[in-house]
């Protein structure tokens, strides 16, 4: 199941206190090398351990410049991003006692999903992945030698052995069932009170996106899929993620819930719909886009 927070709202309310993406929301250009000089409007997305420092008092919630409290020390260890709009972004780990400056403070990225702008939220979430990935692969993981990062791309390299390493990442498939004109929603048993969202569970080796659809709709619920169709794709830093989505049709079976997988699992009409995840979230996109197509069948 996929992990999210959402406010209880009806998918036909409005969200509150969401920091939505502006209409013209400068757009995100990924990079590797970083542009020389630094300067003082460089985005710092600034990591001790998993918690992200930001300004998040009255107002927007944002990270620093680089002059500003918390912004990175142009002299020490920092990873290029890329550039938001015109402003380059870097990030780098604190020691896990660091304190945050007066005005800021320590939030864990899911605290600040829908605080953040969608489109900075996603950066902060390549931030850390990036910084987790570097802070663990500081040695091969085949002969132990010390590994030096690569300046030609994002990848450490064991000068020992030769062996490459590069940012772990775990797709994951979502699937929302279709019945007529139902939908099958779920709960795991960590989401908020409440809350229900699309099936979804991890690629194993060997199988295709659709071979784990199938797996784990059968798995998670007892029931089987046909007509499975793209529907759109989103990087998930929860802790190192793709949540690639699809809607299929239900097949056949009864609902069978796999205990220590789904507390609870039905069928709803659009009109019924429980608590849903964020937004933000491409369940919520998943959920709302089918919800539409559904409406306008209904005329």
């Amino acid at each position: 199941m996929e992990p999210a927070v959402a406010p209880p709202r009806h998918a036909a309310h409005h969200d509150r206190n969401i920091h939505p993406t502006p209409l013209h929301a400068p757009m995100f250009t990924p990079g590797h090398v970083s542009p020389a000089p630094l300067r003082d409007d460089d985005l710092c997305f600034v990591f001790r351990k998993n918690a992200l420092l930001v300004f998040a008092g009255e107002g927007e919630t944002r990270v620093p410049s680089r002059r500003e409290p918390g912004g990175l020390d142009p002299s020490g260890p920092q990873h290029y991003l890329g550039r938001l709009g015109d402003r380059h972004c870097y990030a780098a780990a604190l020691g896990t006692d660091a304190p945050a400056p007066e005005g800021m403070e320590w939030h864990d990225l899911r605290s600040l999903f829908g605080r953040l702008d969608e489109t900075s939220f996603g950066v902060a979430g390549r931030a850390v992945q990036i910084v987790q990935w570097d802070l663990t692969h500081r040695y091969c993981g085949r002969c132990g030698t010390p590994t030096d990062p690569n300046p030609d791309e994002r990848s450490r390299v064991c000068p020992g052995c030769g062996m490459v390493h590069y940012p772990r990442l775990a797709p994951a498939v979502m699937a929302l069932v279709r019945r007529g004109d139902e939908l099958l929603l779920a709960r795991s048993p960590h989401f908020p009170e409440g809350m229900f969202s699309a099936l979804a569970g991890f690629v194993e080796p060997g199988e295709s996106l659709e071979q784990t659809l199938a797996r784990e709709v059968r798995e998670e619920v007892g029931i089987e899929i046909t007509n499975v169709r793209y529907f759109g794709s989103q990087p998930w830093p929860f802790p190192h993620s793709l949540m690639i989505g699809f809607v299929a049709d239900y097949a056949g079976g009864r609902l069978v819930l796999q205990p220590e997988e789904i507390e609870a699992a039905d069928w709803f009409t659009i009109d019924r719909l429980p608590r849903l995840p964020h937004r933000i979230s491409i369940a919520r996109r998943l959920i709302d886009t089918t919800v539409r197509e559904i409406a306008a069948t209904r005329g």
